[in-house]
This record gives structure tokens, C-alpha cells and sequence, in this order.
């Protein structure tokens, strides 16, 4: 245990992991907003947000090239809106897809939920090889690609041409806080409210609210649960497609499970916050992301996984149902 080496970088050691945790907030709310809608768990929003990733890479590559360099926030705020959006819609894309495909079918005729929860798994492991195995299935279509040993190539991790040198733009306690760190913070922050906002006073927001609640009264009432559940998967992949940008944005590699572990801290976040609730998701990522460096600074990076876990079952011996512990359905207006 090493906890002066906390005490010595307590405030680098917390902004950097409000910044891990504003991600995997963003993540949280695709677990967060299906379960509250279907009381299913989407095991296949981790890969959502791999592809989220890869789309991000992708876009720096064809605007910027395969030269590396490292350039300054301001220099590249152009290239990261571009890929915010294709990564958003990727993202979306590949959500819509999974709800199309492994979860609607079953839902409409009525197929227990642990069927659909396989589903979403079969899903999740498909997704991950389709692209573990990109640069073969590229050279099916004729594309000029290097297919000796293949299997091998594609796994390799996939890193982004243009990093990133962060600047300092002020103090605090002794820490200099980086432009990328209030830049994913405030990111995160911005598209959680523009979204609690959206479901607690549009619309098609108190639709999803009333299908989570009671998913017969609110088909008697005219809601078209169909499309309320589309519109969660779309929203849930928008959501982890702008934070695969951050996660490019302050990691800068990628590969085909690369959405494994994050998904699974995500989860662990929703679950933490309260399960279905959209504000729980941002308390539980923000601190998850907090107490793994912490955990890290005492403890060792290698137990950052375990101080994870234990923190979640500590968090629900207290509070069975998390911190917040107010399904979406029973949110209020």
C-alpha cells in the first residue's frame, strides 16, 4: 500500500479520473436506458462502442493520412467534431442493427428474456470477430490489403495517426489541469444533461418513460413501443459513439475487444448509480473512474479491476439497488 504516493497526487490522480469516468458514464447510458425500457441488459453495447473507435480512427486516417504526429487541442478541434459525428452515427448504426436483428424478432413473438439476453451476447461476440476480421473481409472485396497471416494482423491494435499534447490551462492543487481533460469532462457532462433533458421533458421522452413504467397502459394510451425501443437503442449508440471519441481522444488505440472491459466497467457504473436511472449512470462513472486511480495509487494498477468490484458490491450491500436507485420509469417530469 502506498497511500502517500494518493496524498502526494490526489489532485492529478482525481481529475484524470473524473475524465475516465466521464466516459464510462457516457458508455452507462446505453446499459442504463435499455434496461430501463425492455429489463434487459444490451451485452452487446460494449462492441457498439468499439465500433464507435475504430470510426474515429478511420476518419483521422482518411482526412489526416497514416503520418504520425502529435499536435496541440486547438489544431485538431475541426478533425474531432468530424469524428464525433461519424463515430455517433456508427455507433447508432451498429446499435440499430443489434435491436433489428437480435432483440425485435424475439421481442415480437413474445420469447422469454433469457432467450433475448443470449441473443444480445451471440450478438456481442459476432460483432467483436466481424471486426477482428476486417482486413480478410476487405480482401474479399478486392481492397489492397496485406492478408499474409491475417488472423494475427487483425487483432493488432489499431492506433490513431494524430496524438494528441495536451496544455496545461490552469492549477489545481498543485496539478496542472490538461485542455483534454476539461474537454471530456465538460463533453460528457453537456450530452448527459442535453439527454436527462430530453427524456424528462420532450414527447417521445415521457413515451420511453411510460413504456419503462408500463409498457401495456402506455400502448392503450397510443405509445408505439416499437418505436420507443429503437429510439433507446439509437440513443444509446449516439451516446457510445461520442465517448469512443474521448476514449480515442485521451487513449488513442483500439481493437476488436477493446469494448470488453470498458463495457463491463460501464455496466458496472449503471449498476452502481441504479440500473435504469440516467443521472445514477453519471454518478456511478464519475465515481468508478475516481476511485480505480485511486485504488491504483494505493493498491497497485494491477488490482484497478478488483478495487472496481469490491466497490460495487460495497456500494449495493448498502444500497441493494445503487446510489440513486430510481428506475426510468419512475422518473418525473
Amino acid at each position: 500500500m502506498n497511500v502517500a504516493f494518493l496524498f502526494d497526487n490526489f489532485a492529478q490522480l482525481t481529475i484524470t479520473g473524473l475524465a475516465l469516468g466521464a466516459i464510462y458514464a457516457l458508455v452507462a447510458l446505453g446499459y442504463t436506458m435499455v434496461y430501463g425500457v425492455l429489463q434487459l441488459i444490451n451485452f452487446a453495447h460494449s462492441e457498439v462502442f468499439m465500433y464507435g473507435t475504430f470510426a474515429t480512427a478511420w476518419v483521422v486516417v482518411f482526412v489526416h493520412g497514416t503520418t504520425s504526429v502529435s499536435q496541440g487541442l486547438g489544431s485538431t478541434l475541426g478533425l474531432l467534431a468530424l469524428c464525433v459525428v461519424v463515430a455517433m452515427a456508427t455507433s447508432a448504426g451498429v446499435a440499430l442493427l443489434v435491436e433489428r436483428l437480435a432483440y425485435r424478432p424475439l421481442i415480437r413473438r413474445g420469447s422469454p428474456k433469457l432467450v433475448i439476453l443470449i441473443s444480445a451476447i451471440g450478438a456481442s461476440f459476432s460483432l467483436s470477430e466481424l471486426m477482428g476480421l476486417r482486413d480478410h473481409i476487405a480482401g474479399w472485396f478486392g481492397l489492397e490489403v496485406d492478408l499474409s497471416d491475417y488472423v494475427a494482423q487483425a487483432r493488432n491494435v489499431y492506433s490513431s495517426p494524430v496524438t494528441i499534447d495536451p496544455h496545461t490551462v490552469f492549477h489545481f492543487a498543485g496539478y496542472g489541469v490538461k485542455d483534454v481533460d476539461i474537454l471530456v469532462i465538460s463533453a460528457a457532462l453537456l450530452m448527459m444533461f442535453a439527454l436527462d433533458q430530453f427524456v424528462r421533458r420532450t414527447r417521445l421522452g415521457r413515451g420511453i418513460r411510460a413504456v419503462a413504467q408500463d409498457p401495456e397502459s402506455a400502448a392503450l394510451m397510443g405509445v408505439n413501443s416499437t418505436r420507443v425501443i429503437r429510439t433507446t437503442f439509437l440513443i444509446g449508440g449516439l451516446m457510445a459513439g461520442a465517448a469512443a471519441t474521448l476514449y480515442m481522444l485521451r487513449i488513442g488505440t483500439t481493437r476488436n475487444d477493446a469494448g470488453f472491459l470498458i463495457g463491463v466497467k460501464a455496466f458496472t457504473a449503471a449498476v452502481m448509480g441504479g440500473i435504469g436511472n440516467l443521472r445514477g449512470a453519471l454518478i456511478g462513472g464519475l465515481l468508478l473512474g475516481v476511485m480505480e486511480n485511486w485504488g491504483s495509487a494505493v493498491f497497485g494498477t494491477q488490482w484497478k479491476d478488483v478495487v472496481t468490484f469490491v466497490l460495487l458490491v460495497l456500494i449495493l450491500l448498502v444500497r441493494p439497488t445503487g446510489i440513486l436507485g430510481e428506475s426510468l420509469g419512475k422518473a418525473r417530469a
